[in-house]
């Protein structure tokens, strides 16, 4: 057991969910995480307008930034779906760019990664699924339900096999959720580690302490430039799966 005032590791506490807003967020159970959603929307709506509205021929940080994350999901779209891909582009854009911001937000002093939280990557994860069968069934009717049973599969074999892709199938939102929310709790756990480490050597060996301090902050350094790549590779993970989910539902293979 720790003595009183030396500092210990609560690695999870940083997960939990407090109300803000005063008076108001508590009587509406505002959180914490509501509040980051908020503010990653007005974000995203920001520079999407601000980046826009120049139109300039040769476009400056805020456009090419604009116009690079729709190129780059615009084209993720048609090469994961096809020519169909237009369509969901929308739904893929808010979603790729709402993980992103959420991934980002949680980098920054104070802030709060709500990608880490199960019941926010659960519901993304849950609403992909459902429109990838919507999809199917809108556009293949009954004979989507073919996909659960493999082309050519003997038929003795068909209650067996149907009941594994369905399974499998469903277990689509278990892996997509987890993911997202496993990587972000990873990330920001090693960062609280690594950072009562250098407070704890501080306080238990004073000066000595602090000069071995320093390997910590080091490697929390570099830990935040693998949290940026992964924030990114995350948002790219989840929207590129939902394509690939998507293209099933189109083409039914």
């Amino acid at each position: 057991m720790a003595a009183a005032g030396e500092p210990t590791i609560d690695a999870l506490g940083q997960f939990r969910l407090h109300t803000t807003l005063g008076p108001f967020g508590h009587s509406v159970n505002f959180t914490q995480a509501n509040l980051l959603m908020a503010v990653a929307g007005a974000l995203v709506l920001a520079l999407l307008y601000f980046g826009a509205r120049p139109r300039a021929v040769v476009p400056g940080r805020l456009q090419a930034t604009a116009e690079m994350l729709y190129d780059f999901v615009f084209s993720m779209c048609n090469e994961q779906i096809g020519p169909e891909g237009r369509a969901f582009f929308p739904f893929v854009f808010t979603l790729f760019v709402f993980v992103l911001f959420g991934n980002l937000l949680g980098l920054l002093p104070y802030g709060f990664a709500y990608t880490s939280h199960i019941a926010v990557t659960g519901a993304l994860a849950l609403w992909v699924v459902l429109l990838a069968t919507l999809v199917g069934l809108r556009i293949h009717g009954w004979h989507f339900f073919s996909y659960f049973l493999p082309q050519g599969a003997p038929k003795l074999l068909a209650p067996l096999l149907i009941v594994i892709e369905v399974i499998s199938y469903l277990s689509r939102i278990v892996s997509l959720s987890v993911r997202l929310f496993a990587n972000m709790v990873a990330g920001h756990v090693m960062f609280e580690v690594f950072a009562s480490f250098t407070l704890m050597l501080a306080a238990g060996l004073g000066i000595f302490g602090a000069i071995l301090g320093i390997g910590p902050i080091v490697l929390n350094v570099a830990l935040m430039a693998l949290e940026l790549l992964v924030a990114g590779l995350q948002a790219y993970v989840f929207a590129v799966l939902t394509c690939l989910y998507l293209h099933d539902a189109v083409h039914l293979h």
